[in-house]
């Protein structure tokens, strides 16, 4: 009988996955516990690999999907859970919300979930597929290859009026990211860690823009001075090139964008943290001193990225009986 691992690193991922998982489900909620590894395995053999090769097809084309893929995921978990509710289109959906205005990847979603649905018809859930995508990305851009339970199922219910109080918002304080995180069952390493995330991917310029301006005669003037004052410029700059600063596009980390790697941590060390919360990480001992250790062991930081990725894509989850395994995944069924 063939192996599923198509490598050592494979194997060795899905054993430390593995122990770990079985060590969260005393932390986790005890629908989390319904979920298993290679839960497709008979009723869709083919469906982690065809969401991974629809996410290497796309970012083959398109580069920054990878980083709108793990942006997706966040603001789909920590708003009533990983149920794939943000994905729903229409009126008065968690979609249609501004806080979520400028997500990107449904279209990889999507598309992977029509292969799905071509070859193993109401099996698999939108909720497994933005999660396995995710994690795929990470792992495209160099990342960690971290195995997924599965068996989620679809959320049925998306509303826009739960965005807001769950997500995280580019000024929030120490404390206020800290609550919100303790709500989802997540630590201040949790927080920390996820906020690696940031290592890749882009923002528009106004989530970051009023942390500097430009004086009466057009000189540079920087306002938040926990900033580095010639990165404060250079974003500027970049900024100042459009009329349009929702439109105008940042990479989050300057060094290297492209790769998923523990820079993030060191731009904050130079005070080069894109938002005002990445910057408000340096600010409290309680989340400096994990970023100092990140910052200094790459290691640490994709070992713990493992782990915490887990716990997050595990929160809120339905299983068994509840939710839905949705037919399209931008409409419930």
């Amino acid at each position: 009988m063939a192996s599923p691992f198509s490598s050592c690193k494979q194997k060795h991922a899905f054993l430390s996955s593995l122990l770990l998982f079985l060590s969260l489900l005393l932390l986790i909620s005890s629908s989390a516990a319904n979920l298993s590894f290679n839960f497709y395995g008979s009723s869709c053999p083919g469906a982690e690999f065809i969401v991974r090769n629809t996410v290497r097809s796309a970012s083959s084309s398109d580069p920054s999907v990878l980083g709108k893929l793990l942006r997706l995921v966040f603001h789909d978990c920590f708003v009533q859970g990983c149920d794939a509710s943000v994905l729903v289109r229409g009126n008065g959906t968690e979609r249609s919300d501004p806080g979520n205005a400028s997500l990107g990847g449904f279209d990889v979603i999507e598309s992977a979930k029509n292969v799905l649905e071509i070859f193993c018809p109401g099996i698999v859930s939108c909720a497994d597929v933005l999660v396995l995508a995710a994690r795929d990305a990470v792992e495209a851009l160099g990342g960690p290859v971290v195995a997924i339970p599965t068996g989620r199922r679809d959320g049925t219910v998306s509303a826009a009026e739960n965005v807001r109080p769950n997500i995280i918002d580019t000024d929030f304080t120490v404390d206020k990211m800290i609550n919100i995180f303790s709500s989802k069952g997540l630590s201040v390493q949790d927080l920390v860690v996820l906020s690696g995330a940031h290592t890749v991917g882009a923002a528009h310029c106004n989530t970051f823009n009023s942390r500097f301006t430009r004086d009466p005669r057009g000189n540079f003037e920087l306002i938040d001075a926990s900033l580095d004052n010639s990165y404060a410029q250079t974003l500027l700059n970049k900024c100042s090139s459009s009329m349009d600063p929702t439109t105008t596009v940042v990479n989050n980390d300057p060094e290297t964008s492209s790769t998923f790697d523990n820079q993030y941590y060191k731009n904050l060390l130079a005070h080069k943290g894109l938002f005002q919360t990445d910057s408000a990480l340096m600010e409290d001992d309680r989340t400096r001193k994990i970023v100092e250790i990140l910052a200094n062991d790459e290691e640490s930081f994709l070992e713990r990225w493992t782990e915490s990725f887990m716990k997050m894509s595990v929160i809120g989850v339905r299983v068994g009986e509840e939710g839905e395994i949705r037919r399209s995944c931008s409409s419930v069924n």
